[in-house]
């Protein structure tokens, strides 16, 4: 479920980067009123301890919610029960400790087995404990469908209010490892409107926006989406900069070119991929930390499953995907996902 990691949970080093994979028009913004909305969960699971995971947990725990946690790196474990938050050795474990379990896990298969693999989520005897189960993963909207099924079928142990049957919620984010840290992710968020409303203050507690984007699965379509929009604009400007390059342009004048005309994206605005024209991007430190290549391959694997699930031509899709297929090939897995401008464009540094 998780790569194992060497950073401790409290005193993680600061990347340098974040990255806002996107905006919505229809959003709740937290504000300072929201803060004082109250919650009838304290009591919250939470599996699945990466990069984004522990830095989430970490924001739970600051806003006061009794956390208890699981992954398979025990040394992450350990880190947190040094530091007084619980831990369980499976997620079926976490579910009887928890009012709510949030997931934060690499793929599909992950989220499927944590739910209902053995000692999943919903092993046992079709009652469960928690009343609100919340996927933050990126994964397809049929898997989250599907999750979705099971986790309706089953009954509640402890009936709450007007809860009669636990609820799923996918909830998948933007914003990156320093929006985790931060507490400013954006949530886009599928499922029941009423019980989205409920776990408004668990969102406001690790992020500053939230967006609901109608039933289950259309958070985890959002997200696709945006991701396949955000590889595009970025092949795009690469493309586009290497091109420049090429007829004798300097990326810097290029750039500011794109910037006050209709060419302007946030690819080149905000994450510029050419060495030397932005600071504080990956594009500035040879592409190391942000969003990794094998990431935007896997969710580009995705939108492509996705898009041929309904049928829909995606000529881009196939495009996108074969280049950072090739990307990872070559040996740029680990490095941002703009890195094309270099490694699949042979882009030159701005001196």
């Amino acid at each position: 479920m998780a790569i194992r990691r060497a950073q401790a949970l409290l005193s993680i080093s600061k990347l340098k980067t974040s990255f806002v994979l996107g905006s919505f028009s229809r959003c709740h913004r937290f504000s300072s009123s929201s803060s004082q909305h109250s919650t009838q969960f304290q009591n919250v699971g939470f599996i699945g301890l990466g990069n984004m995971g522990s830095r989430m947990v970490n924001n739970l725990v600051k806003a006061g919610f009794n956390v208890t946690v699981h992954d398979i790196n025990r040394d992450v474990m350990k880190m947190f029960t040094e530091i007084g938050v619980s831990a369980r050795e499976t997620p079926y474990e976490v579910a009887q400790d928890s009012q709510v379990v949030i997931t934060m896990l690499p793929s599909s298969s992950h989220v499927m087995d944590v739910y209902t693999g053995t000692n999943g989520l919903l092993h046992g005897d079709n009652a469960i404990r928690p009343a609100l189960l919340i996927d933050s993963s990126t994964i397809d909207p049929q898997t989250t469908r599907k999750i979705s099924l099971a986790v309706s079928n089953c009954n509640l142990k402890d009936r709450r209010d007007n809860w009669d049957k636990p609820v799923m919620l996918d909830a998948p984010v933007s914003g990156g490892v320093l929006a985790a840290e931060a507490a400013t992710l954006t949530f886009m968020v599928g499922g029941p409107k009423d019980a989205y409303l409920a776990a408004r203050p668990i969102l406001e507690s690790m992020g500053r926006t939230s967006i609901y984007c109608g039933g289950s699965g259309n958070g985890s379509a959002a997200k696709i989406c945006n991701n396949l929009a955000m590889a595009v604009s970025m092949l795009g400007t690469s493309e586009a900069l290497a091109l420049g390059q090429s007829l004798g342009l300097s990326a810097t004048t290029l750039t500011e070119v794109l910037n006050t005309s209709s060419g302007r994206c946030w690819s080149s605005d905000k994450y510029n991929p050419v060495p030397g024209v932005m600071e504080g991007v990956p594009s500035s430190r040879d592409y190391n930390g942000g969003f990794a290549s094998k990431l935007m391959a896997k969710d580009l694997n995705l939108a492509a499953a996705s898009a041929e699930e309904v049928g829909h031509k995606s000529a881009l899709i196939s495009k996108a995907q074969e280049i950072y297929k090739k990307m990872c090939e070559d040996g740029h897995e680990t490095k941002d996902f703009s890195c094309v401008f270099r490694h699949f464009y042979n882009g030159k540094d701005e001196v």
